[in-house]
């Protein structure tokens, strides 16, 4: 949503380039050189170069279409009069019933502009170009504008048709922002729109709808700013989630963008990795007090976790191509590593791992002091990467802590700190299990321990010790500390 507030602002841009330099300068010699230029860049660079020389060919095109519309405007002019569109508030000839009928009439026609063109910015320059043509008047235009802005709109509501819930979320909130933007536009309609008449005898009227379509955004984003948590919690009520929590992150959509795609099954491994864990540290929490295992409500089994990531494994076959720049393909090495560990970590949790027996002796016990610790330590890694800052009260960020009484404790410990009690702990457990193996088997021969009794012990503990050692590499991977 900080993102969508931004943007909406900055759209507002194109208003002032046409307001400043596009109605009054033909800037068809400087745009076709930029064109040019700006395609040779994108056909023969990579990576961001290639995506830079794209953006300047864009931005090229979008000063030789502000020419063209000046070009046409002008004849538009001859042809519609500002007397030919309904009259809104702010006309002396209108009275109140028929100028709101005008101004209703004149956002329905900016709306409609706006989802035909499937861009606001295109909307909002032909409004611009045809006041300065003479062919709509100022309240009118103003009108226009409110319409344009609420139209907008339906490009999200269009991309979000089959998108996951995240995404039909943002889609909600920025219809919504719309909307409240307009309801406030329109009540603050019959004071401000003879303002800016009076002012257009001083400062071009042109400018004044720029400065006009600008504050109209900035307004709505002072507004819903201070109540951005409620805001959310509110469109979290309209579209709740119904699918996984782990999965949310996989939108297909991503798929376009091997960047974005990657980053959703880093985070989706995230949500695996500490569900697994926090799930593994119950067992052992619960087993070292010779008690059931009892997992909280809303917590997430190994099964399930187990599932997400198989979900990931196929998200991922499916990207569009491998990223273009060495740190991205760099960044794709390490998720496949942490999504193989993450995937082994979950198959050896979820393989029937018998927890009782870290009460056999006292190397029995401290293994599955170590299991927890490093269990807890990875939950605590896996949250930091799971979780986007500020949205720690969203019911779908708490799988760090799911299941564990412990975890919560880890939240202090830094993301360096904890991944270096994880590779601690890994490595004890690993010497241990080798000193571990030959006692346990030689008290078989002392007659102090049955066989079956030795073997599960060995079992168990070497299956201990793969948990901690899948959930350090697939942390260390995460975080980009596993090369």
């Amino acid at each position: 949503m900080g993102l969508v507030f931004g943007a909406n602002v900055g759209t507002t841009g194109t208003g002032w380039l046409v307001a400043l330099i596009g109605v009054r300068v033909s800037l068809t010699a400087a745009a076709l050189p930029i064109i040019f230029i700006g395609a040779l860049i994108k056909l023969l660079g990579r990576g961001r170069v290639s995506g830079a020389g794209a953006a300047l060919a864009g931005f090229g095109l979008l000063l030789f279409g502000l020419t063209t519309l000046q070009q046409g405007m002008g004849g538009l002019a001859e042809r519609l009069h500002p007397a030919d569109l309904p009259a809104v508030l702010a006309s002396p000839d209108a009275g109140w019933w028929w100028g709101m009928f005008g101004v209703l009439a004149l956002v329905a026609v900016g709306v409609v502009m706006t989802a035909l063109m499937q861009s606001s910015t295109a909307a909002i320059a032909v409004t611009l170009s045809a006041h300065y043509a003479g062919a709509v008047g100022l309240d009118q235009a103003c009108a226009l504008i409110i319409g344009q802005n609420i139209g907008t709109a339906t490009s999200s509501a269009l991309a979000a048709i089959g998108a996951s819930t995240t995404a039909k979320r943002l889609a909600v909130a920025y219809v919504l922002f719309k909307l409240i933007a307009a309801v406030i536009a329109l009540v603050l309609f019959p004071v401000v729109t003879p303002l800016l008449v009076r002012a257009s005898s001083a400062i071009d009227g042109v400018t004044l709808l720029a400065g006009y379509h600008t504050a109209y955004n900035v307004v709505g984003v002072v507004v819903l700013l201070p109540l951005m948590h409620r805001f959310t919690r509110l469109v979290e009520h309209i579209l709740p989630e119904r699918g996984s929590p782990l999965t949310r992150c996989l939108d297909p959509s991503a798929l376009a963008n091997p960047i974005v795609a990657v980053e959703a099954v880093r985070r989706t491994i995230a949500r695996a990795l500490a569900a697994v864990c926090g799930s593994t540290e119950t067992a052992l929490a619960a087993a070292s007090r010779d008690e059931p295992i009892r997992l909280k409500k809303d917590a997430i089994s190994v099964p399930e976790a187990a599932y997400a990531l198989r979900q990931a494994q196929v998200f991922l076959s499916d990207v569009t191509g491998p990223p273009d720049s060495h740190d991205e393909q760099r960044r794709l090495i390490r998720t496949l590593h942490a999504l193989d560990h993450a995937s082994r970590l979950a198959e050896t949790a979820g393989g029937g791992v018998d927890f009782g027996a870290v009460r056999g002796g006292p190397d029995d016990v401290r293994a599955g002091q170590l299991c927890a610790d490093a269990m807890r330590s990875a939950a605590s890694v896996a949250g930091e990467v799971a979780v986007l800052p500020g949205i720690a009260e969203s019911p779908e960020a708490t799988l760090a802590s799911q299941g564990t009484d412990a975890a919560t404790g880890a939240a202090a410990v830094s993301t360096e700190e904890a991944l270096a009690k994880l590779e601690r702990c890994a490595m004890e457990l690993g010497e241990l299990r080798r000193t571990h193996r030959s006692a346990t088997l030689g008290a078989v021969a002392d007659g102090t321990l049955a066989a079956d009794a030795a073997i599960i012990r060995v079992d168990t503990l070497r299956s201990l010790e793969a948990l901690a050692h899948h959930a350090w590499r697939s942390s260390a991977h995460l975080v980009g500390r596993g090369e």
